[in-house]
C-alpha cells in the first residue's frame, strides 16, 4: 500500500493559507516498521511539513526508538543526556521526566499514576503547570471556568554540551478527554485561543522568520545566540512572561558561580536561523528561557544601512535587551491564526522536526485525569547549520 499525505485538519481559530504547508497525516505505512524506501519518504515529508501525524498506531518504546535514531544514525543519548538533566534536582525539567527502564532513551512523561507501564512497577506523572513556572497566573476561578496558558514555547534541547536534537517523536498511550479549553495570552494584547484538553500547539520557525519586517530579518541572518550554561538550572528561580515566551528579568537567575560546574567550551552558540536540511529555508529557532547573549555581525558590504539595527554589530550581553529582541521577533508568530494545538487521540504518533518548529504543554488537568505519552528526542551529531553568505546578502 502506498503512503498517503494528507493535510493536518487545522482548527477554524487558525489561518489555514498560513499554515497550508504545516503538518501532514500520514497513512497506509506501519511507521514502527519502515522500509528504507519508505523511511525516506517520510523524512522528507517531515523536513518539508514540521510534523506528521500517524494516527491509531502500535508502536512499542524499541520501535519509538529506532525510528528517531533512523533521523540521525549516528546519535545515541537522550536529548537532555541520559536524564542527567532531569536529575539535577535543581533543574526545572526534573519533575517531569520518567525513563523507560529498557529503553533509556525514551521517557514517560504525562499526568496522574500509572501502574505497571513498561517495566515500571509505579510512575507518578506530572504535567507542567504554568502556575509554578509563570510570574502571574491565571486565578483559581478563571482555570475552574477552563482558562489556561502556554506553559513555555521551546526547543527540545539541552543547550550545553549536547547538541539539539533533530526530531522529537511524540506517542499517546492513555490520553484523557474532557472539554477545551481557553488559552489566555495575558499580555495586554487581549489575545486568546480555544485548544483541546492536554494540547501540545506548535508554531512554524520558517514562518516565524517569513513574518518579520525586513529590518529585523537582517538581525535574523546576522545573529548567533549563546545560552546559559545548565540553562535549566540557571533559568530555575525566575518567572516566565504569560505567553510562555521567555522570561521575565527580575535578576532571578542562578549566578553563574553556583550551578554545576561548566565549562566554556561546552557552552552552546548556535545561529538565530537553522537552515533546513531539504527545503534550504531558514527558521527562526531560539529556546527563549535559555538564551543569555546576542553575537550579531555587522552589515555585509554593499548592504543598505539606512533604518538597519545594529548595523556595526553588537554583542548584547544586558539580558533585559536580550529577551525584549527576542520577544519583539518571535510574538507574531505565536498569533493565535498561526498555532496550531494537536488534538490527541489514543495511538497518535506525532513526529516534528525539533529543528524547525517550536512547541510548548498547555493546559492543566485534574490529579485524577491520567495521561501517558512516550517521547523520545536525541542528542544530535552536529549543530544546526547557520545561514550561509548568500543568505546573509539576500536578507541582511
Amino acid at each position: 500500500m502506498a503512503i498517503e499525505v494528507l493535510p493536518l485538519p487545522v482548527p477554524p481559530t487558525a489561518d489555514a493559507q498560513k499554515l497550508k504547508d504545516f503538518g501532514r497525516e500520514v497513512k497506509g505505512v506501519n511507521p514502527g516498521a519502515l522500509t528504507p524506501d519508505e523511511f525516506k519518504e517520510v523524512q522528507d515529508l517531515l523536513y518539508k511539513h514540521g510534523a506528521l501525524l500517524f494516527r491509531d498506531v502500535e508502536v512499542s518504546p524499541e520501535q519509538q526508538y529506532a525510528l528517531t535514531k533512523a533521523f540521525d544514525p549516528t546519535s545515541e543519548s537522550y536529548g537532555h543526556g541520559n536524564n542527567k538533566t532531569g536529575s539535577e534536582k535543581k533543574s526545572i525539567l526534573h519533575p517531569d521526566l520518567k525513563t523507560i527502564p529498557r529503553v533509556p532513551q525514551v521517557q514517560l512523561i504525562g499526568n496522574g499514576t500509572v501502574y505497571n507501564h513498561e517495566g515500571l512497577a509505579e510512575a507518578m506523572l506530572k504535567h507542567p503547570s504554568h502556575t509554578t513556572f509563570h510570574k502571574t497566573r491565571v486565578s483559581p476561578e478563571d482555570e475552574a471556568k477552563g482558562y489556561t496558558r502556554f506553559y513555555r514555547w521551546h526547543i527540545d534541547a539541552a543547550l550545553y554540551d549536547l547538541s539539539p536534537p533533530k526530531v522529537t517523536t511524540l506517542y499517546g498511550v492513555k490520553v484523557p478527554q474532557g472539554p477545551h479549553q481557553i488559552v489566555r495570552y495575558d499580555d495586554g494584547t487581549g489575545d486568546e485561543l480555544e485548544v483541546p484538553l492536554g494540547t501540545t500547539a506548535f508554531v512554524d520557525g520558517k514562518i516565524m522568520f517569513d513574518i518579520l519586517p525586513p529590518e529585523l530579518k537582517s538581525v535574523a541572518v546576522r545573529t548567533r545566540v549563546r545560552y546559559a550554561p545548565h540553562p535549566y538550572v540557571w533559568m530555575a528561580p525566575s518567572h516566565a512572561l504569560p505567553t510562555g515566551l521567555g522570561i521575565m528579568t527580575e535578576g532571578l537567575e542562578m549566578p553563574y558561580d553556583e550551578l554545576p560546574p561548566w565549562e566554556e567550551s561546552r557552552i552552546k552558540v548556535l545561529p538565530m536561523l537553522w537552515k533546513n536540511p531539504v527545503t534550504q529555508e531558514l527558521h527562526l529557532q531560539v529556546h527563549p528561557c535559555g538564551a543569555s547573549e546576542l553575537l550579531i555581525d555587522p552589515l555585509p558590504e554593499g548592504a543598505k544601512r539606512e533604518g538597519a539595527l545594529f548595523p556595526d554589530g553588537a554583542h548584547v550581553k544586558d539580558l533585559k535587551e536580550v529577551r525584549e529582541l527576542l520577544y519583539k521577533m518571535q510574538r507574531p508568530a505565536i498569533a493565535p491564526n498561526l498555532v496550531y494545538p494537536h488534538d490527541w487521540k489514543e495511538k497518535d504518533l506525532v513526529l516534528f522536526h525539533n529543528r524547525g518548529v517550536l512547541h510548548t504543554v498547555v493546559g492543566a488537568f485534574t490529579q485524577h485525569q491520567v495521561r501517558a505519552f512516550h517521547q523520545c528526542n536525541l542528542a544530535a551529531s552536529d549543530d544546526p547549520k547557520g545561514p550561509t553568505e548568500e543568505d546573509v546578502k539576500k536578507w541582511a
